[in-house]
């Protein structure tokens, strides 16, 4: 169980999937489920046990994956009179239209860790202080990361506050807040900092010096033609005056 200090963090949900088995294997039956049947092929594998074929239905599995945490929620899947708790280890795409083509699903264990891409939420964008003071530009550089925890432990997203990020700051890995109980896989020791990537930053873009520089640029020279002519001015009334004498 997480501490009160841990409570703002949300627990993935479960997602339910009705699917079936599928006794007939190969690229040609496969083909034609998905064409006749509309279904999408897939295999259930894992914690010990032996692989097993399923299928499960095209439009249900579309709807499922619209949600930004399907990859990384746990879900169970209903087949026959039987129940497993499984995560999506791949999806396999067809490459012109993006259809799913097939999909794999790891079986998990309660008391065996996991490894999960969970999404990395910003929030505050709007007022953070190097935007709306500094004038700076968030620069987001991962938009998810690999955590290892127990299945109970699994977090729907990984939030990043922006509000109080200063232009020339950035959020590095090390950096994230984490549940108790979930680490970040790639992160490495505390003296290798070379995986310690940037996760978001702030940071004046060279464009936006470009332009900077050259509304400066406009100005100095508008503020020197008003010089130069102020200045001929001047001379012309010397002259003038002279003239008159």
């Amino acid at each position: 169980m997480w501490g009160n200090s841990c409570r703002r963090f949300k627990l993935a949900t479960q997602l339910t999937l009705e699917v079936t088995p599928r006794e007939l294997t190969g690229s040609g039956s496969v083909g034609r489920m998905r064409r006749n049947d509309d279904e999408v092929p897939g295999v259930v594998y894992g914690a010990g046990a032996d692989n097993v074929n399923i299928s499960l239905s095209t439009r249900v599995l579309s709807k499922a994956m619209q949600s930004d945490t399907f990859l990384s929620q746990i879900i169970e899947l209903q087949m026959n009179d039987n129940a497993e708790r499984v995560v999506v280890r791949d999806v396999q795409r067809h490459p012109a239209n993006e259809a799913v083509t097939h999909i794999d699903f790891l079986r998990i264990r309660e008391d065996r860790e996991i490894q999960v891409a969970v999404p990395i939420r910003f929030v505050n964008e709007d007022n953070c202080v190097g935007v709306r003071l500094g004038g700076g530009t968030i620069t987001k550089n991962l938009i998810e990361v690999e955590v290892s925890c127990l299945p109970r432990d699994l977090p729907e997203s990984i939030v990043v506050d922006m509000e109080t990020i200063d232009v020339g700051s950035a959020v590095h890995l090390s950096g994230l807040a984490l549940p108790e109980g979930v680490t970040i896989t790639g992160l490495g020791t505390s003296d290798d900092t070379s995986r310690d990537l940037p996760v978001v930053s702030v940071s004046i873009l060279r464009a936006q010096l470009d332009e900077e520089e050259a509304v400066e640029g406009e100005e100095l020279a508008v503020t020197e033609e008003g010089e130069a002519v102020t200045e001929e001015a001047g001379e012309a009334a010397a002259t003038d005056d002279a003239a008159d004498e």
